[in-house]
């Protein structure tokens, strides 16, 4: 086991496109804030297209779709069901069992993504943003800056990773962790299943160093977690984690 095979190229993607979304926010208000009106129409227009792009990768990643897009293969399945009952009628079996062969990997991909769909309305993470764990197997040190519900990297990454061989597989929730440089200053980030991460009983207040760390977060709590920018937690739909104050000691006091 190596814990490069938890290596996702796409995750820290993901990471990168959310910078450059937050660059061209922030550039947008420099603009309107020295007058630059043209410069920030442009720059809007700019952020427009990523966002659009962003939503297409969300839906692609949660196996959802646009409305029309539903209609539209609902649709197509139904002339697919017509064409097949035509073949049947003049008894050309063979396209009638083609047909009927595209139906159902229709109707499959389609089943797959709603079920995809509805892991994201209803799962339940056991780690928040920002919160720092550890890796079970490899017991390197990390912080949570991103999670889906079910495993969404590609499946030879899958099999690359041996999700398969995990008790839940795929279907259990999967994190973008940033690795501790400390730990292992070439993986920066990791996509790794619930199953192999443990938050620590005790607050971890040591030192933890990651390059992206300072876009993604305000900085550390009193328990030694990291409290992520109010964007990361939208993205995510996250609610804001509130620490527990901790009880005041009043064994000295006495009446």
């Amino acid at each position: 086991m190596d814990a490069n095979l938890e290596r996702s190229e796409t995750a820290n993607e993901d990471i990168l496109i959310f910078f450059f979304q937050l660059d061209l926010e922030t550039r947008i208000q420099y603009a309107l804030n020295t007058e630059q009106f043209d410069v920030a129409q442009q720059l809007r227009e700019k952020l427009a297209e990523v966002e659009t792009q962003i939503i297409k990768q969300q839906e692609a990643r949660r196996g959802s779709s646009s409305k029309s897009e539903a209609q539209d293969q609902a649709l197509h399945i139904l002339r697919l069901r017509a064409d097949m009952q035509k073949a049947i009628d003049s008894e050309n079996y063979g396209v009638a069992a083609q047909l009927r062969d595209e139906i159902t990997k229709l109707e499959a991909e389609s089943l797959a993504a709603s079920a995809k769909a509805l892991a994201y309305a209803n799962v339940q993470y056991a780690f928040r943003l920002g919160q720092k764990v550890k890796h079970k197997i490899f017991g390197y040190r990390a912080v949570i800056c991103g999670m889906d519900p079910v495993c969404c990297e590609s499946s030879s990454w899958m099999e690359v990773a041996n999700v398969d061989k995990l008790s839940q597989g795929p279907n259990q929730p999967f994190y973008q962790v940033l690795v501790d440089v400390h730990a292992d200053p070439n993986l920066l980030v990791a996509y790794v299943p619930e199953e192999n991460l443990l938050a620590g009983e005790e607050p971890d207040r040591d030192r933890f160093d990651h390059p992206y760390l300072s876009f993604l977060f305000y900085g550390m709590d009193t328990a030694g977690d990291f409290i992520p920018i109010k964007q990361l937690r939208e993205k995510y739909g996250r609610p804001r984690h509130e620490v527990p104050a901790e009880p005041n000691d009043d064994s000295d006091e006495s009446a």
